[in-house]
């Protein structure tokens, strides 16, 4: 049965970079918990523009969980309350009337904030485009069982694979590491044949770029793989590691003859 609750809402507003921002309180009347979360702030735009006010800018797209562009923090937690899901997953039905709800942007150095909830998450385009693909020929498709991929690895690829570059990883961190959305991006290539040619210069590659662009370092909170909303495990950051290790060594060694 549909029910309505009534909400305080503190939400970040912020002009644009380099503008000092602060939270600003907003109630919400009559919110169905049938809503989405970006349902609940489309009504509250929807109010504020009919009165003449500048809407809250925050990232959306697809709005089924597989884009990765929406994503604020709820409560101190990236995505809200709920294990496994995105924030355009999250319905309304998990608060309570009479609720007090501050949402907040992601807070990275690496991710600057555009306006109000929007964050500009293209530090991790950049990471991608330092060695998140491989090189092949070009020509027709190859037949899919002409490489042998055990199962196993096949699964843990397919696994790794399924992040979608939301940032809930770097917002969760205390140190803003994006060492879980870069060994994602490493292990699901690693993990099959026709990555392992590029294999240690992509590892490089990658970490190197990660840390140019301001991300902190790893400590093993683990914070990344609780809020990740599809539960990437930390042990690809373990692979990660072990990935970049192997080819700093290989590198090494290649110097000294």
């Amino acid at each position: 049965m549909t029910r309505t609750i009534n909400l305080t809402l503190k939400i970040w507003r912020q002009h644009g970079p380099g503008v000092k921002g602060a939270l600003a309180t907003f109630q919400a009347a009559d919110i169905s918990t049938d809503m989405s979360f970006l349902e609940m702030l489309d009504v509250i735009n929807e109010k504020l523009t009919l009165d003449g006010k500048d809407p809250i800018a925050f990232d959306h797209d697809c709005r089924e969980g597989i884009c990765g562009m929406c994503g604020v923090v709820v409560n101190g937690r990236p995505h809200g309350p709920e294990k496994g899901t995105t924030l355009c997953q999250l319905h309304m039905r998990h608060f309570s009337d009479g609720d007090t709800i501050i949402i907040e942007p992601w807070r990275a150095k690496a991710f600057p904030i555009i306006k109000d909830l929007a964050v500009d998450r293209s530090a991790f385009d950049t990471i991608i485009q330092a060695g998140g693909y491989i090189s092949v020929n070009t020509g027709g498709a190859p037949d899919g069982n002409a490489v042998a991929v055990p199962q196993a690895d096949a699964e843990k690829a397919m696994d790794a694979a399924a992040c979608i570059g939301c940032g809930a990883c770097v917002a969760a961190c205390p140190n803003a590491a994006a060492m879980l959305f870069t060994a994602a991006k490493i292990s699901h290539l690693a993990l099959l044949p026709q990555g392992r040619p590029e294999a240690a210069k992509r590892a490089i590659d990658t970490l190197r770029t990660m840390d140019a662009l301001g991300f902190g370092n790893c400590t093993n909170e683990r914070e990344c793989e609780a809020e990740c909303p599809k539960e990437i495990s930390i042990v690809n950051i373990a692979r990660l590691n072990r990935e970049f290790f192997k080819a700093s060594f290989a590198s090494t060694e290649g110097m000294d003859r």
